[in-house]
């Protein structure tokens, strides 16, 4: 059966006795009419939200780099005295530790990343790093005001440096993004979600009067982790003999000048493995972070058993330290001197 309206487009005015003369054609909308191309306004297409709010962040853990590395070695961090220091005195000083994971958290207020914070300080301990094979630190970066880096330290029981890049360039330049992505809950989050933003509301209100309370930073950069270690496991310290991979040693040094002491030589640093957060409580899980440093164990674990065996299986981040060498070079140490 044809459709009625393909057969009533198809008979003519005059067959059916319509008055041609009298047919006028229909009035043209009116100007403020939208084409009909025009799709719908609705709460998918709001713009007044980032495109990732529903879900977590489409991003890359690509490790930068040497380009990369040398385009921001020289970019400036404050201490919480507001005094400056350059990113790569952070992980590469003539007496600082050989192995150094730096940690990116979010505005200062955040209790995600404080939550974060005092998890890797609870299951990392200064003493644990002192007895690692070669020589590893932590370092903390955040993105607010470094008058607030005292109240932060004091919120987390944090052990390690604190700096801060309040403008968020070294977030951006290393490829850290900004959301509000939630995404899914950590094992590290001991604290309800309602009681953390609590929390950092309550601090962002003590700091009323000393006008800090809108300087914590920017509120949808998030952060992540990124280790920095040598190009060779031994130095010309730990291996005096000529004979022993002499050449490699010696390359994996850079003479360059620092602070004052003009022969003084930095070993070249390269980052092995990082990670970048997708949402705003995204950070690598402790179990990862212990195994990436070396560390025995997984960390305290939590009630949720089913969560905690996932977070003990699952990694993040991308690239391989060389905890494993560590490993190999501590055996090799203790075979030795089993044989003197």
């Amino acid at each position: 059966m044809a459709d009625a309206k393909t057969e009533s487009a198809a008979i003519s005015p005059a067959a059916v006795g319509a008055p041609v003369s009298d047919t006028t054609a229909p009035p043209p909308p009116p100007a403020d009419t939208p084409p009909k191309a025009t799709p719908p306004t609705s709460i998918d297409i709001d713009k007044n939200k980032p495109s990732d709010f529903d879900g977590q962040l489409a991003t890359t853990d690509e490790i930068p780099s040497d380009a990369t590395l040398a385009k921001v070695a020289e970019y400036v961090l404050l201490d919480k005295h507001g005094k400056s220091h350059t990113f790569q005195s952070l992980y590469n000083s003539p007496n600082g530790a050989r192995r150094v994971l730096v940690v990116f958290v979010r505005h200062f207020f955040c209790g995600n990343c404080q939550e974060y914070i005092r998890a890797l300080a609870e299951s990392v301990s200064r003493e644990a790093l002192l007895g690692l094979p070669v020589t590893t630190s932590i370092v903390i970066i955040g993105c607010g005001d470094p008058q607030l880096i005292e109240m932060y330290i004091e919120a987390t029981q944090c052990p390690f440096p604190l700096y801060t890049d309040p403008k968020s360039i070294l977030f951006e330049a290393l490829g850290m993004v900004k959301t509000l992505a939630l995404g899914d809950k950590p094992a590290y989050m001991k604290m309800g979600f309602l009681k953390g933003v609590f929390t950092g509301m309550s601090q962002a209100l003590k700091q009323l009067p000393r006008g800090l309370t809108l300087k914590s930073g920017d509120q949808r950069q998030v952060g992540g982790e990124f280790l920095f270690e040598p190009l060779d496991l031994v130095t010309p310290l730990t291996t005096p003999m000529d004979g022993y991979n002499g050449p490699a040693i010696m390359e994996a040094f850079d003479p360059r000048p620092s602070h004052g002491d003009s022969g003084s030589q930095l070993e070249v640093k390269k980052i092995t493995w990082c990670h970048r957060m997708r949402s705003t409580r995204d950070h690598a899980e402790i179990p990862e972070i212990m195994e990436l440093l070396g560390l025995d164990g997984h960390g305290q674990p939590i009630k949720d058993t089913a969560l905690w065996e996932k977070t003990i299986n699952t990694r993040k981040g991308t690239g391989i330290s060389m905890a494993s060498r560590m490993n190999e070079l501590t055996a090799a140490q203790n075979a030795e001197a089993d044989k003197a």
